[in-house]
């Protein structure tokens, strides 16, 4: 085509078919009478002729969308659709979204056009869900050879008992409309539904969700799952949870909930960071627990018997004395002659041989990150009366804080009571009342929290305390803002909480105690 300057011009050219209506709007102003306009059929043409760019257009370019009306959006039609709810009131619905994944998001838990439906849950919960063969086949390899494979079915009603009603919706929701919707009640659901429809970015998803929602509460569950689904990285980040909180992480609910397989990894764990008695207070919940899981009475004899030969696992003979005498050696489930071989354990020359590991856990070793590079003292520093002394810091990488190093006297030896709390955006995660005694050198030392806290990456928490003692103590200065140690990264800033000094520069608190 030449345009009026005579230039060649790269175009297309569209015929569109017009209502009368129309055409007789556009052709306004034109001469009354026209012989043309009389013998014009109810539907005429026009022409319409666009000039072509190199570049390429994706649909949403092409077409801007306009904000479609408050019954038609997608969010309603999702709406919708998770009710299984899909009357769809447009007739020319597509019209109203301008890519393919808003219209095929349409589509999600959608009747219209639907070719096959499953019944989805165990008997008695049943959710009947319609699907779309293409579209369930672009998803997933699984159901492409379900549809489409050699030895596809025609099935119009597929059941899947094993999958959870609100699992398999998160897993359609996925695959039509590109969105992931994890919830703590449906993620383990979720992944075992993505792992069985080989939906790998999904299932990923669901373990960094239940990554970063790892605590002692969930550890143990998490820790079964993680085995029963193959996924090594959340199973080493569920034992660092395990480990470092060990005593926590047994006595949650959670525990009685593991396998008998997962409950003997744990009991054979070396670096448990627990009292063996607390091993065997949580090993003796998991057989109450196991018990009514098997429908027997919850005596003694059945708890020994389900516990099998697990029972050798806890370390009895590490035990201290006393926490042996008034707690497992009265607890029943060890037979008289194991008893009495464990008393002559503790206080025999020759000790008898025991079915028992008799080594104690090696546990964790705690680390110390420590914040300044010299201390110094002065004849009017640095006093406390009841101030509070206090500093910020975040981590790269999850932590757990299980005490800080502290300054002590600069004038002799010297006893301190210490108040130490951890905050995170004011809420109290951790604290202790404690005392510790100084023995008038620069050293620091350590106060500990009753458990472990976790902490988390890339959040500022708030590490306080408030010593009362000698007047005079030793002081940290030349700090540091970053602190490598190990594997994790320390930074501080200042606290408005510190009322006696203390900053990033110098004062007290020079060391976090934790394990990672």
């Amino acid at each position: 085509m030449v345009d009026a300057k005579g230039r060649n011009m790269k175009c297309l050219t569209f015929f569109l078919m017009l209502p009368e209506s129309v055409k007789s709007r556009s052709s306004k102003g034109a001469k009354k009478g026209s012989p043309t306009s009389s013998k014009l059929p109810p539907v005429c043409y026009e022409i319409i002729t666009l000039k072509t760019k190199k570049k390429k257009k994706m649909a949403a370019e092409v077409f801007p969308a306009k904000k479609p009306s408050a019954t038609t959006t997608v969010q309603q039609y999702q709406q919708q659709n998770l009710n299984n709810n899909n009357t769809i009131q447009s007739s020319n619905w597509q019209g109203l979204y301008p890519t393919i994944r808003e219209r095929n998001a349409v589509m999600f838990n959608n009747e219209l056009m639907a070719d096959v439906h499953f019944v989805v849950g165990s008997p008695g919960g049943t959710q009947r869900l319609p699907g779309h063969k293409y579209v369930l086949a672009v998803g997933s390899s699984v159901f492409h050879a379900m549809f489409y494979g050699e030895l596809a079915e025609d099935q119009d009603e597929i059941r899947i008992p094993d999958v959870e009603p609100a699992a398999f919706l998160a897993l359609l929701k996925y695959i039509y409309c590109d969105e992931i919707d994890l919830s703590a009640d449906t993620v383990l659901a979720t992944l075992y539904a993505a792992k069985k429809y080989i939906v790998p970015h999904l299932a990923r998803a669901c373990v960094n969700f239940l990554e970063t929602s790892l605590s002692a509460k969930n550890a143990c569950v998490l820790l079964s799952q993680s085995c029963l689904f193959e996924e090594p990285d959340l199973t080493q980040r569920c034992w660092e949870v395990i480990d470092a909180q060990a005593e926590l992480a047994l006595r949650s609910e959670g525990f009685c909930d593991i396998d008998a397989r997962t409950l003997e990894s744990i009991l054979r764990r070396e670096t448990l960071n627990a009292k063996e008695l607390v091993v065997f207070e949580a090993a003796l919940s998991w057989a109450e627990a196991e018990c009514q899981r098997r429908e027997l009475p919850a005596s003694i004899d059945n708890k020994r018997k389900v516990l099998g030969k697990a029972v050798y696992l806890i370390r009895v003979p590490t035990m201290a004395l006393d926490d042996f005498a008034n707690g497992a050696a009265q607890s029943g489930v060890l037979t008289l002659t194991e008893t009495n071989d464990i008393f002559l354990w503790y206080t025999a020359a020759k000790k008898p041989e025991l079915q028992f590991a008799s080594e104690p856990r090696k546990g964790l070793s705690p680390q110390r990150c420590h914040r300044f590079q010299s201390c110094a003292y002065r004849s009017n520093q640095w006093r406390y009366r009841g101030r509070c002394d206090s500093i910020q810091f975040a981590v790269d990488r999850r932590a757990f804080v299980a005490g800080f190093g502290l300054y002590g006297s600069s004038c002799g030896s010297a006893e301190y009571s210490a108040k130490i709390e951890l905050k995170r955006q004011g809420a109290v995660l951790g604290q202790n009342l404690s005392k510790y005694f100084s023995d008038g050198s620069s050293n620091t030392f350590p106060v500990w929290f009753e458990h472990p806290v976790q902490v988390e990456p890339d959040t500022f928490y708030t590490a306080s305390v408030v010593l009362d003692g000698n007047e005079l103590s030793y002081f940290g200065q030349e700090g540091m803002t970053e602190v490598q140690c190990g594997r994790v990264t320390f930074q501080f800033q200042c606290s408005s909480d510190s009322t006696n000094g203390t900053g990033v520069q110098g004062g007290q608190i020079p060391e976090l105690i934790f394990y990672a």
